[in-house]
């Protein structure tokens, strides 16, 4: 196998899901199919978890893949719900006991999503949830999941379009945790904090408001973002003094846009953030 290090055209994912949250593969799993694609490092940013790190920094070494830490959150900024990805933790344990109280909160509005599913007449239980989510945090794929297993959608997409998804007659919304508090967990864990997936919503206004809260970066490489939003967000997030960052979002299927290592984020990047940890690190001393 190529060392992925050395490959003709290095590239990276960092932003990559696990069963430990709701991707369909175990980590070490993950790892081996980014060590297939000839990727030079990935991050794993489960939701509201850090419990799959260690798995995957095993197999990493194993495999000559540079594992980048990391946690997806699920913020409010502004009246809107906005995914802040840490990367880049240093301290995971100063993650995982400030992600204890989200992961049950994610178990309190599954119950609340399956009541309101039994209550229009689909009947899927908080168990069969529970089996889908096995070790990982719960949330709405799981429900999906279970759905699909009891026969109730005919494909797993159908659960979100018709149920559970914005705005549909069983879909729930999180608990509000502030963006700002946040961005403050992921500099506590040593990491940076990157807007995921931010689509039209990231205004040059807003880009400039969240940087004057902390905000590092700005996943500007995405499946749901067109090449003419892609340029545009390289544009702003330049402009307001932050990093740009890219992940294909993969969970582990086969099928659908999201492929691991499909947005080819260039290492260079990778590099970046680095630089700026360092930099971070070299000013506290």
């Amino acid at each position: 196998m190529t060392d992925a290090a050395t490959a003709p055209a290095a590239f990276v994912d960092l932003q990559v899901h696990t069963t430990a949250s709701d991707g369909a593969l175990a980590p070490a799993a993950v790892v081996e199919a980014a060590a297939a694609a000839q990727l030079y490092a990935i991050a794993i940013t489960d939701h509201d978890t850090v419990d799959g790190l260690a798995e995957a920094a095993e197999a990493g070494a194993r495999l000559g893949v540079r594992i980048v830490p990391g946690v997806e959150l699920s913020s409010h900024f502004e009246d809107e719900e906005l995914h802040l990805l840490g990367l880049h933790l240093a301290n995971r344990d100063a993650m995982r006991d400030a992600l204890a109280d989200l992961q049950e909160q994610r178990v309190v509005r599954a119950q609340r999503i399956v009541e309101t599913l039994n209550a229009h007449g689909i009947p899927v239980t908080m168990d069969a949830v529970l089996r889908e989510a096995g070790d990982g945090a719960v949330g709405r794929p799981h429900i999906a999941r279970a759905m699909l297993a009891g026969g109730w959608v005919r494909e797993f997409r159908e659960a979100f379009d018709k149920w559970i998804g914005w705005g549909r007659p069983a879909y729930m919304a999180k608990d509000r945790f502030d963006v700002a508090d946040a961005i403050a967990l992921v500099h506590k864990a040593g990491g940076l904090a990157v807007w995921a997936h931010p689509g039209e919503l990231a205004t040059p206004a807003r880009i400039d408001r969240l940087a004057k809260l902390g905000l590092d970066a700005v996943e500007v490489l995405h499946p749901s973002h067109p090449p003419y939003l892609v340029q545009r967000l390289v544009d702003h997030t330049e402009k307001a003094g932050l990093l740009p960052s890219g992940g294909s979002d993969w969970h582990g299927t086969q099928e659908g846009p999201r492929k691991l290592g499909g947005q080819l984020v260039p290492k260079v990047w990778l590099d970046w953030q680095d630089e700026r940890l360092a930099a971070r690190a070299a000013a506290t001393v």
